[in-house]
C-alpha cells in the first residue's frame, strides 16, 4: 500500500471589505471648520498669557554673571545688617542655634514677592524669624537696568545659619 497524505485547504484570511467614502455633509464641515478656529482661538490666547508671565530668574550662592553677584552681594549685606539688629532674643536668651534653606524673590522694583523655607532649621523660632528679616530689610533695590532688560523676579536661594555668637550669616 502506497501511504497517502492529505493537504489541508487552505484558509484565506477574510479581506475587510471596502467602505465607500461617504462625504461629509455642510454641516459637518462648518462643525469641523468652527472647532478648529476655536482651537486656534485657545492657542493663540495660551501663547500670549505664556508671554505675559514674569521672566523669573533663580539663582543660588554662586552666582556667575558679575551682573546678578553684585546685586546679590548687596542683597546680602542688608539681609545680614537687618538681621544682626532684629535677632531672635527668644534664640539668644534660650541658645538656639541652626541652619536653613531660604529662597526669597524678589520683584523687579525692588519689592517682596515672597518668602520660602526651603530645608527649615528645625527650630520655628528661627525659621520665623527668617522670614521676618526678610520682611523688615524689603523694599530691595530695584533691580539695574542690565537685570531688568530679561527678569521680572529674581528669586535668591541661600542658606542662613543663626550662629552660636549670635549673628545671623548667609552662604
Amino acid at each position: 500500500m502506497v501511504p497517502t497524505t492529505t493537504v489541508a485547504p487552505r484558509l484565506e484570511a477574510p479581506q475587510p471589505k471596502e467602505e465607500p467614502q461617504v462625504a461629509p455633509s455642510a454641516s459637518e464641515i462648518v462643525s469641523r471648520g468652527m472647532e478648529i478656529a476655536r482651537l486656534e482661538a485657545q492657542i493663540a490666547r495660551e501663547w500670549e498669557n505664556y508671554q505675559q508671565r514674569p521672566r523669573r530668574r533663580f539663582i543660588g550662592a554662586r552666582a556667575q554673571e558679575f551682573r546678578f553677584a553684585r546685586y546679590i552681594e548687596d542683597w546680602r549685606a542688608k539681609v545680614e545688617r537687618v538681621g544682626e539688629l532684629n535677632y531672635p532674643h527668644a534664640a539668644r536668651n534660650q541658645r538656639i542655634y541652626g541652619s536653613m534653606v531660604v529662597t526669597v524673590s524678589i520683584k523687579s522694583d525692588g519689592s517682596l514677592e515672597r518668602v520660602e523655607i526651603n530645608r527649615p532649621s528645625g527650630q520655628r523660632i528661627l525659621d520665623a524669624a527668617a522670614v521676618r528679616i526678610v520682611q523688615l530689610a524689603a523694599p530691595f533695590a530695584p533691580f539695574p537696568a542690565d537685570i531688568a532688560k530679561d527678569t521680572d523676579i529674581l528669586s535668591i536661594t541661600r542658606t542662613w545659619i543663626f550662629t552660636r555668637t549670635d549673628q545671623l550669616v548667609t552662604e
